[in-house]
């Protein structure tokens, strides 16, 4: 991806969505026990989608979150309805199943388990429900509303991509790459914060990740 590229024509423009502009939203606080904080955070450092956040967002998020129990077989989300909130799975599992076109009969998708998230696709496109989401079991979830979702969710990762990209451009081993190429490798960091003296890799190990210096200072040694 990042080698140099010769005699290429121009690439399409590429949309990232629509976002909110900055507003003087404030996020509402339910109050919970420390282990329900510390419950709900572990969750989102598993799941995907809230990788872009910080530790302030997360913590806005924890304090929005909602307890919602749910029984076994019943249907969480269905198919078809409007959203107006996501979900966090903080125990138990939970059955998706759709409908698709010319079948009466749903077809089996996935199960979620504890750490992931739902319900996320009728807020990001403002859409029906796409799929049926039943507990397989009784299920402790953590119920995020639309608006803290549009405004801190969407709009950190509107951020992260951003942020990165202007770290990337500055990187001359990427110079030769494409604005959709940063975008993409952008969208596949993840933030670590290093205390000193931490070894951030060390001689010798297996090399897995590569690693982009925001902020601070680093020394490579040599035995």
């Amino acid at each position: 991806m990042i080698a140099k590229k010769k005699n290429r024509g121009p690439r399409g423009s590429v949309s990232a969505g629509s976002y909110k502009q900055e507003t003087d939203f404030k996020a509402p606080f339910i109050q919970k026990s420390t282990e329900d904080e510390k419950a709900i955070r572990d969750k989102l450092n598993m799941a995907f989608m809230f990788s872009a956040l910080d530790e302030k967002e997360k913590d806005q998020v924890i304090g929005a979150c909602a307890q919602r129990k749910a029984v076994a077989k019943e249907a969480v989300i269905t198919e078809g309805e409007e959203g107006d909130c996501l979900y966090i799975v903080g125990s138990g599992t939970l059955a998706c199943t759709k409908i698709f076109a010319g079948n009466t009969e749903p077809t089996s998708l996935k199960t979620y388990q504890p750490g992931e998230a739902f319900g996320e696709l009728a807020l990001l496109y403002n859409a029906p429900r796409a799929a049926t989401i039943t507990a397989n079991e009784d299920c402790i979830l953590w119920k995020l509303d639309r608006d803290t979702f549009n405004y801190i969710v969407k709009d950190a990762s509107r951020k992260k991509r951003q942020k990165y990209e202007e770290l990337l451009e500055k990187v001359e081993l990427l110079s030769t790459m494409e604005t959709y190429e940063r975008q993409a490798l952008a969208d596949a960091f993840s933030e670590h914060t290093f205390k000193k003296g931490d070894y951030i890799i060390t001689e010798g190990e297996d090399g897995k990740d590569l690693f982009f210096l925001q902020e601070g200072e680093a020394a490579a040694m040599k035995n």
